[in-house]
This record gives structure tokens, C-alpha cells and sequence, in this order.
């Protein structure tokens, strides 16, 4: 069921090679195209999405239809675990980034695996109680740091968890905009773009569209702890 090697911080990283093939033979692979769209936040249905190759952006949308992106999604993740559980609409929309061959479980299936197999049961607990920790952490960093130290923490997050070490530093090829970057570290695209160009003059990174590549990630590091207040 593999494609490629799942993120270390994945769902499905944290399986048994035996609950892999349990959770892979309860579904059926497909494949999805750029800028199709798996969820509809709101929407009532409660399948299942694991992630075996390709990326995904999670965004959320408010009342006034402000749109924020709240996660990048790879190889080894799983999406609609949330909805799959406890039969609520969808928390958020999950748009392609890149071509996703994906396993699709349906919902009541999914949750009959977790009473019958503890060990899948005890990973997805921990996923979910890794993404609270990750959330409560940034909104701690809304109240404590700097836009440009946020910008700079989100580029981090970026190499680290979806960039590719080349020659000339840890390469960024995902479809993200200015305005998604933003978003994501709570603040606005003047301010990200100022950042972003900041960062450009002083050579810790290169950009062009829709590409970035990190060239000194100890200069964002130490940005990162900044905790004076820009915004």
C-alpha cells in the first residue's frame, strides 16, 4: 500500500506494518488531480482519506469568508478522521496541491477498525493529540511573537516537514501563495511580503512563483524566537 516513505510525524508512520494492510484492504485507492477538492467544510460526509503520495492544503472559512489555511497534509496522513468519529460536518476544505493517490475508507468501517484493531485505535489518538498540541502551540505564538517571526516559523515548519535538501539549500515546490502564508501565520500579506523580501535582501532564502528555497534555516531559527511585536 506504500508509495512514499510517510512524514515521521504522520498517522501512518506510527503503524505496524499489519495495521497498514488492515486499514489499506478496508478501501479503495484512487487518485485525485490538482485543485480537486476532497471536503467541503460543513459537508455531512463521514468517509475516510489516507494520503499515499501527493499534498493537500487544509483551509477553514468564516462567516464573512475570510479563508485561512490551516495545514499542509502528505504521504502517511489521514483526512475526515474527525467527521468519521463523532458524525459531524466537516471542520475544513481540502483542496489538491499535487496529484494524491489516496485509500478511501468509509466512515463506518473506519471507526469499526479502531474497536477491533486497539492499535490503530491508540494511533489515531495520538495523531489527534499531536495536532492539538501543534495548534495550541500556534496560538500561543499569536500572542507572543512577531508576523515576521511567525512568517518565519511557517517557512521553517515548510522545509522541515515538506522541503527537498538540494545543492542550493531546502527546496519548497508547493503551490502556495503569499496570501496563504499569511494566513497561516496570522497576519497579512503586506506583512508576509515584507518579510519574505527581508529575507530575500539577506540571502536566508530565494523565491520565485510559487517556489522557496531555504538557504539558511539557522537565520529563521533564531527569527523564530523573536518575540517583539510587528503586527
Amino acid at each position: 500500500m506504500r508509495e512514499h516513505q510517510p512524514h515521521p510525524d504522520s498517522f501512518l508512520a506510527t503503524l505496524e506494518p499489519e495495521a497498514w494492510s488492515t486499514l489499506g484492504n478496508l478501501g479503495t485507492r484512487r487518485a485525485y488531480r490538482p485543485r480537486s477538492t476532497l471536503f467541503h467544510q460543513g459537508e455531512p460526509s463521514r468517509h475516510v482519506i489516507l494520503i499515499l503520495d501527493g499534498w493537500v492544503k487544509v483551509t477553514s472559512s468564516s462567516r464573512s469568508g475570510e479563508e485561512a489555511l490551516l495545514a499542509l497534509r502528505g504521504p502517511g496522513d489521514i483526512l475526515g478522521e474527525l467527521a468519521a468519529v463523532d458524525g459531524l460536518g466537516r471542520s475544513a476544505t481540502v483542496h489538491v496541491l499535487l496529484p494524491v493517490t489516496a485509500v478511501v475508507i468509509d466512515g463506518e468501517r473506519f471507526v469499526g477498525s479502531l474497536t477491533q484493531h486497539p492499535t490503530i485505535a491508540l494511533a489515531l489518538l495520538r495523531h489527534i493529540s499531536r495536532n492539538l498540541r501543534e495548534s495550541d502551540r500556534h496560538r500561543l505564538e499569536y500572542v507572543s511573537t512577531s508576523s515576521s517571526a511567525r512568517i518565519a516559523a511557517r517557512v521553517l515548519e515548510l522545509a522541515v516537514r515538506h522541503g527537498t535538501t538540494t545543492a542550493e539549500g531546502v527546496v519548497i515546490d508547493l503551490p502556495l501563495s503569499q496570501r496563504e502564508l499569511a494566513t497561516a501565520a496570522a497576519t497579512s500579506r503586506e506583512m508576509a511580503a515584507r518579510t519574505l523580501r527581508a529575507l530575500r535582501e539577506r540571502d536566508v532564502l530565494r523565491t520565485s512563483r510559487q517556489r522557496i528555497v531555504v538557504v539558511r534555516p539557522d537565520v529563521l531559527r533564531s527569527l523564530c524566537r523573536s518575540v517583539s511585536s510587528d503586527t
